[in-house]
């Protein structure tokens, strides 16, 4: 399996030539282009209980698309996210594992496992999703978001905007709070923001949909 991730951090998307034999599971609709002799099946995302949690309440798709190369020869596949953006591929060793934001996956190898899990009620307040897709490996997960993405080391506290958080480590944990005093908070426009407590790696992106929303609606 070879992977290049082309069109820069703003219109990311995957080129990848599977070997003979070699299977790519992607999001649901992500697919762009492809050799025609490729074969496509939809699958449930887990199984159709699990399916339907991600759908209904991790915001993912029910469906995953599994791409399979049964030619004798090597064949490409094209595939892009919803929203213009950065795609970044990372390598998940045995047994470790990122949590994603609801929207956030995008493709995986077929040996890693997508699971959901409870993100809490303040993931929710914060509009970053009451449930969160676990990814864990062995293999390679490609993810994204709407505008680039920044890697921060959390080691003991950093803050966050809420809809800004994309990935993160299981140690760490999430708390909502004030960006700054009451008034400050209320009239500076920040308002509420996730506070990301514990070690490991943090994701954030650089726009979010809902500064977007905010943006274009009173324009219309």
């Amino acid at each position: 399996m070879k992977s290049d991730i082309k069109g820069g951090t703003a219109f990311s998307y995957v080129d990848m030539e599977l070997a003979p034999g070699e299977v790519i599971i992607t999001e649901s609709d992500a697919m762009s282009s492809m050799d025609a002799d490729m074969e496509m099946k939809a699958i449930f995302n887990g199984g159709l209980f699990k399916g339907l949690l991600r759908k209904y309440l991790g915001g993912e798709s029910l469906f995953l698309s599994r791409y399979a190369n049964s030619a004798s020869a090597p064949r490409r596949i094209t595939f892009v996210q919803p929203t213009p953006g950065q795609i970044r591929e990372i390598e998940l060793a045995a047994g470790e594992s990122l949590y994603l934001q609801p929207g956030a996956f995008l493709a995986c190898s077929e040996s890693v496992t997508l699971g959901l899990s409870f993100a809490g009620l303040i993931s929710w307040i914060a509009r970053e999703g009451l449930f969160r897709l676990e990814a864990k490996g062995p293999g390679k997960l490609w993810y994204g978001a709407y505008g680039a993405l920044l890697d921060r080391q959390i080691k003991g506290e950093y803050i966050v905007d809420t809809s800004h958080l994309v990935a993160y480590d299981k140690n760490i944990k999430l708390k909502l709070q004030f960006a700054g005093g009451l008034f400050s908070s209320l009239f500076g426009g920040e308002g509420l923001v996730l506070r990301l407590e514990g070690e490991g790696r943090a994701v954030i992106q650089t726009r979010s949909m809902s500064g977007l929303a905010n943006w274009v609606n009173p324009k219309l």
